[in-house]
């Protein structure tokens, strides 16, 4: 499907105005996300990301439909890693639970410049010079193993260059000035600690992105599937860590099942000059790998529990 100019910049215009609304009418102030809300949220986000990707199948054929859905449901479950890693971020720096949402919500606006620096340069490479896919797919499959050996992830805020960097160059506010990333005390422009927060948070983004678009490039070249499946994905990301946040703990398999489905896309790289495995295949089978690891992870929990 080649995709005109003007699609481009709806679908932009459109992830701006909600955005605009999220900020602007349901977070102009800030308050603590409620469970019931960030449920709610999630389901508008996927319900939005599921009615855009019906009109791509109606506009494109069946083949570009499953390829958004396979896109948008390999960076949903790949950001998950992000939500753990948003909590021991959040924890170590102890964020009051009122300005989390701001810290997710400028991060999507940079995500979404980011991603598409990111997919664009991609593609453009992988069609200059073709073998850099057979890279990307050993890449993943390297990660994929690495992941599945490791069973926590651990982060050391302490330690991040950018981090150390800020504080060396940076003056920073004593405490939290409300919601606010910059501040003035004392007559001095000065950045809080909810602006060091966010650049740790844009900097983990980044490193996660590495992984999840190299693995829609298994899936599709088509540079607007590709940019949009990961949109709609980081879209319902925030939702998605106010209401996993605190259950984060009961999926004990979840991030193997993530290591085998990065691990997949990567053998379906590295294959596709032999074998070209059908995109409605690789659907069902991310599928039925993340359903099994919830549901294995739910079964552990359940026996694990004293029996009354």
């Amino acid at each position: 499907m080649e995709t005109p100019l003007w699609i481009w910049i709806a679908f932009i215009a459109g992830v701006l105005a909600m955005l605009a609304l999220d900020i602007g009418v349901f977070h102009r102030k800030a308050h603590t996300v409620s469970l019931r809300e960030a449920a709610v949220w999630t389901v508008v986000w996927v319900m939005l990301s599921v009615l855009f990707g019906a009109w791509v199948w109606w506009r494109g054929g069946s083949e570009l439909g499953l390829q958004f859905f396979t896109g948008y449901v390999i960076e949903y479950s790949l950001s998950v890693d992000n939500i753990f890693v948003f909590v021991l971020l959040f924890t170590y720096f102890a964020v009051p639970s009122e300005y989390q949402h701001r810290v997710l919500f400028w991060g999507i606006l940079t995500a979404l410049v980011m991603r598409g620096l990111f997919i664009g340069l991609g593609v453009a490479i992988i069609e200059r010079f073709g073998w850099v896919l057979y890279l990307f797919g050993a890449f993943l499959v390297v990660t994929g193993l690495k992941m599945f050996r490791h069973e926590n992830v651990e982060v050391h805020p302490d330690q991040n260059p950018l981090v150390k960097l800020c504080k060396q160059w940076l003056p920073f506010t004593s405490g939290w000035v409300g919601s606010q990333f910059f501040a003035r005390q004392n007559g001095r422009l000065m950045a809080t600690p909810l602006f060091l927060v966010f650049l740790v948070v844009e900097f983990t983004d980044v490193v996660f992105a590495v992984d999840s678009i190299p693995a829609v490039f298994a899936i599709t070249l088509n540079p607007f599937i590709i940019f949009t499946s990961n949109i709609c994905a980081v879209m319902g990301l925030r939702s998605l860590y106010f209401l996993l946040a605190g259950v984060m703990n009961l999926f004990v398999y979840l991030q193997q099942a993530l290591a085998v489905i990065l691990t997949y896309v990567g053998v379906k790289m590295l294959i596709v000059h032999w074998f070209k495995i059908p995109t409605l295949v690789s659907l069902g089978f991310i599928a039925a790998v993340l359903t099994v690891a919830v549901v294995a992870s739910l079964a552990v929990r359940n026996r694990a529990q004293p029996s009354n």
